[in-house]
């Protein structure tokens, strides 16, 4: 990749100056790398390479590696804008937001899942198309988050808004682990939950109004991506090259060794959290979720479209969104 290659050459040289100048600091500390991640399944390389200790591997002693897990987007962007996370696996919208409110200096690497969430309505609603969630509740995880901007989406193709923009669905977010019995309470008519929430909602009497695949792009939209601070790049290229490298090589295992991965995954969730997911629930929500390291940015700039129609931004990313490869 060229603009590696480029910062490798780079970080090379002042290396060199550093050391003939006897400059610096302790030459026998290897830089530590930061990462941040959710225990969620959208985050699926992160979880495999920390319970298997793949990338501490593959740097060696070059460099230690510190995992940070994270419960919502907004800490992980705080937590990169000061610094003390230098790769986070976030969603896209947290990551458009950081890279417009950094000016640059949160880019996106790569992707990391895409999908992964569908709409559902309460058992024995009259709900049949999304144009009937007019004067209906609707439940999504977090303002602001990307089930959020898909269901923005969805009610603006066809012909709706939400309450507070005039319109007559009332969107409402609710805890993901809170939308069961909300719904069986009959406090909301509906929701737009990711996975392994949807598997779980569908495995207790809600029923299913839109696949992950009718909801937005085809399914084919980035739900979680990786994350780089441009001053962590810019210093230590070739950390984040093997970053990279390894982050493709866990996309690749969970895509053609899944049932092995997947009872990785679950065991690390559980040692973190102290529970685990039923192995139907989670085998059924990874028929959902698409693994992949390939960005679609055209998903991404739509988000960022809604992003700034809705004033969760000032202003559109520049070309400086991405890393160059």
């Amino acid at each position: 990749m060229r603009k590696f290659k480029k910062l490798l050459a780079a970080a090379t040289i002042f290396t060199l100056i550093l050391g003939l100048a006897g400059c610096g600091n302790n030459p026998d500390q290897a830089p530590e790398v930061h990462i941040g991640y959710f225990n969620n399944i959208t985050h699926p390389q992160a979880l495999l390479m920390k319970a298997e200790g793949s990338l501490e591997e593959r740097y060696g002693d070059t460099a230690t590696v510190t995992w940070t897990a994270f419960n919502a987007g907004p800490a992980e962007v705080e937590a990169l804008f000061s610094g003390n996370i230098d790769i986070g696996y976030i969603g896209p919208v947290p990551a458009i937001t950081a890279n417009v409110k950094s000016s640059g200096d949160v880019q996106i690497l790569s992707s990391a899942s895409k999908g992964g969430a569908v709409l559902v309505k309460r058992e024995g609603s009259d709900i049949n198309s999304v144009s009937d969630l007019s004067g209906k509740i609707v439940a999504i995880p977090q303002i602001g988050n990307t089930q959020h901007l898909c269901l923005l989406n969805l009610l603006s193709e066809n012909g709706l808004a939400p309450v507070t923009d005039g319109g007559t669905v009332t969107v409402a977010a609710v805890a993901n682990a809170d939308v069961a019995n909300t719904m069986n309470n009959e406090d909301i008519d509906a929701a737009l939950v990711p996975e392994p929430w949807g598997a779980t909602l569908l495995a207790n009497n809600a029923e299913l109004l839109m696949d992950y695949d009718t909801i937005y792009y085809e399914g084919d939209y980035d739900v979680a991506v990786v994350v780089v601070r441009k001053e962590f790049m810019e210093e230590h290229p070739e950390l984040v090259e093997q970053f990279l490298k390894e982050h493709e090589a866990a996309t690749e295992r969970i895509n053609t060794e899944q049932s092995k991965c997947l009872q990785i995954i679950n065991q690390e969730l559980e040692d973190a959290t102290g529970k685990s997911i039923d192995t139907a629930i989670l085998t059924e929500a990874f028929t959902r979720i698409g693994v992949s390291s390939e960005l679609n940015k055209a998903s991404i700039s739509r988000f960022a479209d809604i992003s700034l129609e809705q004033g969760f931004i000032d202003e559109l990313p520049d070309d400086g969104l991405y890393v160059e490869n």
